[in-house]
């Protein structure tokens, strides 16, 4: 027999896998009665099992075995033998059927419940739940079993079973939880479920509160509506019992110890949100209804988009609110308020998530179409990117757009289905019946403090009117919304339910709406427990106003003393006892001792170092992220350093001192949009971290284009939204082909603006020198001003030999937005001013050296945006006979910096003189695939630049 793979076992056995159990069982168990009750393959296969040597008699079927030690087990008698009395075998074999079937609608139950209030989900035939296929007859119905593990019943009849699995299953809940590995949480979950039987025990006056939630929701809507009409607003109704799902989310949290709450969501039924529970004024709404502008942003945004913050007082104190700002790109905010409940969570020393809650709210056809929604899953219980458990609720509406049809919506059963992959539980619940979301809200709520992990609501509902509304949804969905319209609301299906109930009396739902109605025209805060007192100060709030208003180009020392930058890195020499260094590693360890003592020349990865070290021992936390970033992709960091005899890791910048900040270097998982969104959201909530992420090569941050466009660039011209994150992007053309080569400058450059007179919206820079790098890094912080930093990084610079600084260069020098040409040059005999950035000045000064080139200057535009246009005038006119300019890049010509520069250029040079272009043909992609033909190209571009005839 030959040998089978690891993935051909892996297929071989895949059927053996847990979930497959009682199906399985049940399948050995026919076959052992009569091998012909079952399929051919599967007759084949228990053939094919192995035979113990000497024994002949027929296996003896599981359920006798395990019915046997029930006996045993319960006192009832000793184990029974083959001989049993044959009435009491087949009630211990029923018994096995009874249990298998409880554990059949925990894993299938949810397909038979309740949950479309539309009543348009056709429950399929679903064989494990038959009685019958337990071998299970309507005859057994009052025979009293043993439950098991089933909670709530003890001894019960099969008919009590029943009745008490398809409460709990098949009714207005349907829960998906088996599919967890971890049976401590399965336990947990079926406890909380099967103990109520799904069935929340409200007081009448709880009820009564549920009923003026509705009211609030449902009220908001009808009155924009009316007053209103045809403005977009993208509507909740149909949706309406998420207000009280958020409500109790909020209270409940609270009452836990939570402090925080931070909550992302799209644009359906933010407005109904923004006012009834995060307590916007309904007049601050109305007038932007009516079209007031806010002066103080440079662009503004649409209504819908609107973030918002406030307090809310719970029963054990205040727990501030934060509703993060969202483009219309659906499910982006996802990662970006994971990173800012993150934040607050580190600012907290909130280790166990009980402080600081995240809630994103979803739609139904993005959450299985994004795939940003599987990217931030996968962060969840990731080292660096876990919130200890994040609430997800689901406002499926059972259509995106206009695409309803379950051919075109997604290939799963659920929406909701990609959260198995993180082994989530989640719970379909049907979103007209309000006591069942609240009972699932709690649940939800409780396992994510419990286990520190994602949880999922799904509320099924519908939207009662089209994508906006303005649209007419008939026109495609003519039956569902047929349906729809013939529909009362959530509002008024639940009082009726009360009132049927005697627990409110006839006018009491009427009085509310009304009651709701005056408040809105009234123009105050209509959520209650909202704190108005605008004396109040929550101390958990973060202060940005000392980063208003200032300059880019403000006066910052980035200096450190030469002696303090040698203590500092002794401390990082002082590795545990017996942590062996890898032998490359070690000896890049010993140069940077040489490079503190000033026996060798700083390299980029010294100065890098020390300036994170630097800013954690003054206050500054670093946080650093992306794919290599611990050692670096270009084996240049090594801020972790690994111990060769066992594995262990160390980080020496997080020993520097008892007093430090913190100090967190994270190899990411693979993604770039999510992780980039994370660490936005991280630096949008925390100005005193150094928040970066660093792509593996600069090309692969096209994959987070959305980040970069619609927060990084953006976010402070439509929100006011401050943020200081740096992005490191690896670029150069270094012959490595098409996608290892452009950072895509050209993209950066032309998303620079000014969003107000003086006020610019990012920096990009591209330094050339490791103390550049140093000074770059510490101004980032050191100035009260925090705007996206974007930086070109070098790969082959990294070990230069030219691109060296000295430790004089870092302790008495600052970061130099233009470099002059530093040759022994006579200015008044240059003719020529080659213009450049980043690695291509070494490729011209190495040439120029070569070629013994006197009359040809080179300066180095070190921060391309804001750009330095005093700076540059001051270093042009130092060569005072020179009548030619060129601008010289390594990229094509329509990429780069040309087209965003050529215009800042001149007006530098006057009118008069004469700028032209050195560099490649423009091309569509970054770079070319070979290696000569990248030489030839480059050896043209520096000849051209530089003027030599050849």
């Amino acid at each position: 027999m030959t040998e089978q793979s690891p993935m051909q076992a892996l297929w071989s056995t895949s059927l053996l896998d847990g979930g497959n159990g009682p199906y399985l069982e049940a399948l050995y168990e026919a076959w052992l009665r009569d091998p012909a009750s079952v399929p051919d393959e599967w007759r084949r296969y228990f053939d094919g099992l192995p035979q113990v040597d000497g024994v002949t008699q027929p296996d003896m079927p599981p359920s006798e075995v395990r019915a046997q030690f029930y006996r045993f087990e319960s006192g009832k008698g000793p184990a029974r033998t083959g001989s049993a009395d044959a009435r009491q075998a087949d009630h211990e074999r029923k018994q096995i059927r009874v249990l298998q079937l409880i554990n059949a609608y925990r894993f299938r139950g949810h397909r038979h419940a309740k949950v479309d209030p539309l009543d348009r989900w056709e429950a399929p035939e679903i064989d494990e739940l038959r009685l019958d296929a337990h071998d299970l007859s309507e005859a057994d119905l009052d025979t009293v079993f043993h439950t098991g593990s089933l909670h709530g019943l003890g001894d019960a009849t099969l008919r009590e079973i029943l009745d008490a699995l398809q409460k709990t299953y098949c009714g207005s809940i349907g829960a998906e939880y088996m599919h967890i590995a971890d049976t401590a949480e399965k336990r947990w979950l079926q406890n909380r479920m099967e103990t109520p039987q799904a069935e929340p025990n409200l007081s009448a006056e709880r009820r009564r509160w549920l009923l003026e939630r509705l009211t609030a929701a449902e009220g908001i809507e009808r009155y924009m509506h009316s007053k209103y009409v045809g403005q977009k607003r993208f509507s909740l109704e149909g949706g309406e019992s998420l207000i009280p799902m958020l409500n109790e989310l909020v209270e409940r949290a609270g009452d836990q110890g939570a402090k925080e709450v931070v909550l992302g969501m799209a644009h359906r039924g933010r407005l109904n949100v923004l006012v009834n529970i995060f307590g916007k004024k309904p007049a601050d709404l109305f007038q932007e209804f009516e079209g007031h502008e806010d002066d103080t942003l440079a662009a503004g945004d649409v209504k819908y988009h609107q973030g918002f913050s406030s307090d809310y007082m719970t029963n054990q104190g205040p727990v501030h609110l934060a509703l993060g700002f969202n483009p219309s790109h659906l499910e982006i905010v996802n990662p970006v308020i994971e990173g800012s409940a993150r934040s607050r969570q580190d600012r907290h020393d909130d280790r166990g998530g009980k402080v600081v809650l995240p809630i994103l709210v979803h739609g139904d056809a993005a959450m299985a179409g994004q795939g940003v929604m599987q990217e931030t899953l996968n962060l969840s219980q990731s080292r660096g990117y876990s919130t200890r458990g994040t609430v997800h609720v689901v406002i499926n509406n059972q259509i995106g757009f206009t695409t309803s049809n379950k051919l075109d919506t997604r290939s799963s059963l659920y929406c909701t289905d990609v959260a198995k992959m993180i082994n989530a539980p989640i719970f379909h619940v049907n979103g007209d019946d309000p006591e069942a979301v609240l009972l699932v809200t709690q649940i939800a709520l409780d396992y994510r403090n419990q286990f520190h992990k994602d949880v999922v609501i799904d509320m099924v509902c519908y939207r009662r009117h089209g994508h906006n509304e303005a649209d007419e949804p008939s026109a495609t969905q003519p039956m569902m919304y047929r349906k729809i319209k013939a529909l009362p609301t959530t509002r008024e299906l639940y009082a009726k339910r009360l009132s049927e109930a005697g627990e409110v009396d006839g006018e009491q739902p009427d009085q509310m709406v009304q009651e709701y109605r005056d408040h809105m025209d009234a123009g105050d805060t209509v959520t209650p427990k909202i704190i108005t007192d605008e004396d109040f100060v929550n101390e958990l709030t973060v202060d940005w106003s000392p980063f208003i208003g200032n300059q880019w180009n403000d006066p910052c020392d980035t200096t450190v003393a030469a002696e303090r930058l040698r203590e500092l890195w002794s401390r990082q020499e002082e590795l545990p006892e017996g942590f062996e260094l890898h032998k490359r590693v070690a000896k890049i360890q010993a140069d940077r001792g040489k490079m503190a003592a000033g026996a060798l020349p700083i390299d980029w990865g010294f100065a890098e170092i020390m300036a994170y070290a630097s800013l954690v021992t003054e206050g500054y936390g670093v946080r650093l992220s992306g794919q290599d970033s611990g050692r670096g992709t270009f084996f240049h960091r090594h801020a972790v350093l690994h111990n060769q005899a066992d594995g262990s890791s160390y980080v020496p910048l997080r020993k520097l001192g008892d007093d430090q900040a913190n100090f967190l270097i994270i190899d990411s998982l693979l993604s770039e949009e999510a992780v980039l969104a994370f660490e936005y959201g991280y630096s949008t909530a925390d100005p005193r971290t150094m928040v970066i992420w660093e792509a593996q090569f600069g090309d692969f941050v096209n994959g987070a284009q959305v980040v970069i466009d619609q927060f990084i660039s953006s976010g402070e011209a439509k929100w006011g939204r401050l943020c200081g994150l740096t992005l490191f992007l690896p670029h150069g053309q270094e012959g490595q082909g098409p996608e290892h080569s452009s950072a895509r400058l050209e993209r950066f450059l032309q998303l620079c603006a000014e969003q107000q007179p003086g006020d610019y919206n990012m920096q990009v820079c591209v330094p050339t020198t490791p103390a550049q790098a140093f000074h770059m890094i510490r101004r980032q912080m050191l100035r009260p001003y925090r705007k996206p930093l974007v930086v070109m990084t070098p790969k082959s610079l990294l070990r230069h030999k030219l691109a060296t600084s000295s430790i004089d260069d870092l302790a008495d020098g600052h970061f130099h937005t233009v470099i002059s040409d530093t040759a022994e040059l006579d200015p008044k005999k240059v003719r020529r001013v080659v213009i450049c950035t980043g690695k291509v000045y070494y490729d011209l000064y190495t040439r120029r050296q070569e070629e013994e080139i006197d009359d040809i200057a080179i300066v180095r535009v070190e921060q391309l945006y804001p750009f330095p246009y005093t700076e540059l005038g001051e270093v042009i006119a130092g060569f005072p006979n020179a009548s030619e300019y060129v601008w010289c890049q390594e990229e094509p010509r329509n990429q780069g910096a040309w087209y965003h520069l050529k215009h800042r250029l001149e007006r530098v040079l006057g009118e008069d003189n004469d700028l032209r272009y050195a560099g490649r043909a423009a091309s569509p992609s970054p770079a070319v695939g070979y290696h000569s033909r990248h030489a030839k190209q480059q050896h043209a571009l520096v000849v051209d630049a530089l003027d030599i005839k050849e």
